[in-house]
């Protein structure tokens, strides 16, 4: 005997329903918000110190309740269980944190590290020698840098910054030294050829030194500008006439 299967019956699902955002989440953002959201993003990650919604809107000259809108949807996105960190209220500011739950594998992860490269400037200075000048042979570095520096070739050596490229065909066949994939990982490079040009890296080197400046020197340095001084002591255009100086005819 057949028996009849009856299917119950399945409810309908409109596509409103379908496109609706899940539950839980804010409303989508503008392109425009998107944007501004991924900034503020940026500038939590940047920073060490906790940030409040006034300092970044008076920073990005921002109304302070866009800004605020804006740092609850980071909030709410980076509570999801996908994301590894998290955006907490600090002390009255925003920072970046890694999650509680994760803190026993990242420490271990830390501690296995190696610590961070310190260099002198000496080593610096024939480091970016050679990453400019590369392959590159000891004394080819003596005389662009005017110093010898065999112990600090040791140094990069060591902390596999640089490495041996053969040898130079010449009378003495010095050995040719370039930069490692260490070298690229550490400065944080794709490839040499995202190093900065020589006029970037002097417009770099410009900018960190002037934001380096005290402003006590700053003045200085303006003092000395002669185009920022102010009118010349000298020029007596526009200035009222000194009177005529008596002869020593009209003393007498």
């Amino acid at each position: 005997m057949e028996e009849t299967i009856q299917s119950e019956p399945q409810e309908s699902v409109s596509a409103e329903e379908l496109l609706a955002q899940p539950a839980g989440l804010p409303p989508s953002l503008s392109p425009e918000d998107a944007q501004l959201k991924a900034v503020l993003e940026a500038l939590v990650y940047v920073t060490e110190e906790p940030l409040s919604a006034i300092q970044i809107a008076d920073a990005l000259g921002e109304p302070r309740e866009r800004v605020e809108h804006l740092l609850e949807h980071l909030v709410a996105e980076f509570e999801k269980p996908e994301h590894g960190v998290t955006i907490r209220e600090v002390a009255g500011g925003y920072k970046m944190t890694t999650k509680p739950e994760h803190h026993e594998r990242v420490r271990a992860f830390v501690k296995s590290l190696r610590p961070p490269v310190k260099l002198s400037l000496p080593a610096l200075e024939t480091l970016a020698v050679i990453a400019y000048k590369q392959p590159i042979t000891s004394p080819e570095i003596l005389e662009i840098r005017g110093v010898q520096g065999a112990g600090v070739l040791k140094t990069l050596l060591d902390r596999k910054l640089i490495a041996a490229a053969g040898r130079k065909n010449v009378i003495g066949k010095p050995i040719l030294y370039k930069t490692t994939r260490e070298f690229l990982v550490q400065f944080g490079l794709k490839d040499l050829a995202e190093l900065p040009t020589l006029k970037e890296f002097d417009e770099i080197r410009r900018m960190a030194m002037a934001d380096d400046a005290p402003p006590a020197e700053t003045a200085e340095m303006a003092a000395a500008d002669p185009t920022s001084a102010g009118p010349d002591p000298a020029d007596t255009t526009g200035a009222d006439p000194a009177p005529p100086e008596e002869s020593s005819t009209q003393k007498a």
